[in-house]
């Protein structure tokens, strides 16, 4: 199979890790009740890891309280366990298959811990997108070597592949910015 560049593809890498960086995000709590915190838990349940939402549903009645609605009974108890040890700090209480999730206010030590949290996976989203522009780079000389593109057109796909990169850089910067703010909100 012969190598080709291709912006598209470039371009479908580092939207995939951008997606991934704010899937990171919105597992990080808050103070207020979002379906999106138990995302990142995971239940031992039929003799596999599965989401919360695929044993039950997630919803936010209040403010301050997340409720899961377990679907078969037996695994109520299994669901509470791994909230529980999720170290997300979340206390349920159990009534029958509905599972009450109080949200505890976040004090200021927890709210800076969260926000080294949120840069240590910015940053990570950062170099994958940076190592995606290195693949492209490294692909776009390969092919001017081996003369299947001119010079010209490896620097002007090279200059696109930093413009793109430069912008989904920015888009992990814009959305922890957003996320740091929601954090340190009281």
């Amino acid at each position: 199979m012969a190598e080709t560049y291709t912006k598209q593809e470039m371009e479908r890498r580092m939207v995939a890790t951008v997606a991934a960086a704010k899937q990171d995000f919105s597992g990080l709590r808050t103070g207020r009740a979002s379906p999106h915190l138990l995302d990142t838990v995971n239940v031992e349940a039929y003799g596999q890891r599965m989401s919360i939402s695929q044993l039950g549903t997630i919803s936010t009645p209040e403010p301050r309280l997340l409720t899961v609605q377990i679907w078969d009974k037996s695994m109520v108890k299994h669901v509470d366990k791994a909230i529980r040890d999720s170290g997300l700090g979340l206390n349920p209480q159990v009534d029958g298959q509905l599972l009450r999730i109080p949200i505890p206010p976040l004090n200021e030590e927890r709210r800076k811990e969260l926000v080294k949290h949120a840069h240590k996976s910015a940053e990570q989203g950062r170099v994958a997108v940076r190592n995606i522009r290195r693949d492209g780079m490294e692909l776009l000389k390969k092919l001017e070597k081996d003369h299947k593109i001119g010079q010209d057109e490896a620097h002007k796909h090279g200059d696109e592949l930093q413009k793109i990169t430069d912008a989904h850089i920015k888009e992990i910067d814009e959305a922890l910015a957003v996320k740091e703010k929601e954090i340190m909100q009281v």
